[in-house]
């Protein structure tokens, strides 16, 4: 996770250690706070130590339970803050893409299985190094800051690794622009498409493609990560997000879930993958 978001988190969590130091009843321990929000005692441990996101309505229900229902608003504010733009890109490439690539590598090496969404691109954990180095430049050259690149794509090559241990485990989908967009040249995803053709039927790997001609219920819309149910990591143009809590678990999997009603597997796959080789005109 970001530097700066995990400092925020830690931020929020020392103030919220020091609401229940100075409730007006008298200093709470974290047991006690713990059996007056009805929860269990490690949510109130790790929301104080930054292990965790708190949302809205726990703020709400702490601000409430250490007799300081006024500082709510406070409390709302600096998540707000830190979840609108601390996770900023700009921000984050100011030490270069390898940090980046290596915060996620750790929580990749801890997962045991993953559900990605991809629309446009092929995900990052079947690239090829050509592929990916394509890909990084082009957010290089959008967002500037970062020039350590070939860093970036090898740190990328290696988390691959995560594919061939025993007992792990990829589902992932990608919409079928993700084969036929140009990020590179065409001989670059050429390459990039018979490296997939390889890995449908792979054991660790379940690859789903959404057809363009395939009836969505909802819009094919910006890639995520799920991480063994306990984290997502979305991406958007301005910044990366990293959500712990249970809400958004749930939603990004219910999201996940609806979209693969619309993919096709094995040799269905296998069709629009070679169609969209085919469409490239290469050696």
């Amino acid at each position: 996770m970001s530097t700066d978001y995990q400092q925020a988190r830690e931020a929020l969590g020392a103030r919220l250690r020091e609401l229940r130091f100075s409730c007006p009843g008298g200093r709470l321990t974290g047991q006690q706070l713990a059996r007056r929000l009805g929860w269990p005692g490690s949510k109130v441990s790790k929301l104080e130590n930054g292990r965790q996101t708190a949302t809205p309505e726990d703020l709400k229900a702490w601000a409430a339970s250490t007799g300081q229902p006024d500082l709510y608003p406070e409390l709302a504010a600096r998540l707000a803050g830190f979840e609108s733009h601390i996770r900023s890109w700009r921000r984050a490439l100011a030490n270069g893409f390898k940090p980046l690539h290596e915060g996620l590598s750790k929580e990749i090496e801890r997962t045991t299985q993953m559900w990605v969404w991809e629309e446009s691109v092929v995900a990052g954990l079947l690239q090829t190094p050509e592929y990916a180095r394509h890909v990084i430049q082009r957010y290089s050259e959008l967002l500037g800051g970062a020039n350590d690149i070939e860093a970036a794509v090898r740190s990328r090559v290696q988390r691959q690794e995560w594919l061939y241990r025993s007992g792990r485990k990829l589902h992932v989908l990608m919409w079928e622009a993700a084969l036929r967009s140009l990020i590179c040249p065409p001989s670059a995803l050429a390459a990039q498409l018979d490296r997939l053709t390889g890995m449908v039927g792979m054991d660790t790997v379940e690859l789903g493609i959404v057809p363009f001609t395939a009836s969505v219920k909802i819009v094919p819309a910006n890639g995520f990560w799920v991480l063994d149910d306990r984290l997502v990591v979305a991406e958007d143009w301005h910044a990366e997000l990293w959500l712990d809590d249970a809400d958004n678990i749930a939603l990004y999997s219910k999201v996940w879930r609806t979209l693969r009603e619309s993919a096709v597997y094995g040799s269905d796959a296998h069709a629009l993958i070679n169609a969209a080789r085919r469409s490239l005109n290469s050696p």
